[in-house]
């Protein structure tokens, strides 16, 4: 499954969290930059496979981590050849799948916690301009769960779809998961205000190293 963490003595499970999201973004980046003609694509996929050999990820959780943004990816890459070109759409697509692949690395290598640690104390100088370090970390744990829920939510629309016999529209692909996004975001948004979690003062997580979730507040 996306995102999922396997423990493991690789050398990237003993690098800390902090050096490993300050890795990926700097490959991201670096992706981003540098893949600028289709066949650049294919040294940044080389490198991320490179990395899943260094990690010891088996090839099944390898796999795990694109196959669900695959028809996004399609959809993207169609749109792609529709508005510029073949050339152009290859090498956007190739971009997002070798960064996809590396994000999904430092996830099955990194436990959420030490990730929430990590970002927690990066942000911690954050304090004095009146941003909470807490929520930022929050912030990190919705956006690494968005991304398999939309790319879930993307495919059983495509198998949809495909099951009643209906070919391929990027406005029927888009609608419905943007749609379905929506009423996620609403319904999670009812749970963390049941929890007390709101714009008010109410910290997400304690200070404490067990971190976890504070109670609602009666009367709320």
């Amino acid at each position: 499954m996306f995102a999922t963490y396997l423990p493991g003595t690789s050398p990237l499970h003993r690098l800390s969290a902090g050096w490993k999201i300050l890795l990926v973004c700097v490959l991201v980046l670096a992706i981003s930059v540098t893949v600028r003609e289709p066949w650049h694509v294919a040294p940044a996929l080389a490198l991320a496979a490179a990395l899943y050999a260094v990690g010891r990820i088996p090839p099944r959780a390898a796999w795990g981590q694109v196959r669900p943004v695959l028809p996004m990816l399609v959809a993207i890459l169609l749109l792609q050849w529709l508005v510029a070109d073949l050339s152009t759409a290859v090498r956007v697509v190739g971009a997002l799948l070798a960064a996809i692949a590396v994000a999904g690395l430092v996830a099955l290598t990194t436990r959420i916690s030490d990730m929430l640690d990590a970002v927690t104390r990066a942000a911690g100088p954050l304090r004095h301009i009146g941003v909470s370090p807490d929520r930022v970390a929050l912030v990190l744990v919705l956006t690494v769960r968005a991304i398999p829920l939309i790319a879930r939510r993307f495919r059983q629309v495509g198998e949809a779809r495909k099951a009643r016999g209906l070919g391929i529209s990027i406005r029927a692909l888009v609608v419905p998961t943007v749609l379905g996004a929506l009423q996620t975001a609403d319904q999670l948004g009812d749970a963390l205000a049941a929890r007390g979690v709101d714009d008010g003062e109410t910290s997400v997580i304690t200070p404490a190293k067990g971190r976890r979730p504070r109670p609602p507040v009666e009367g709320r």
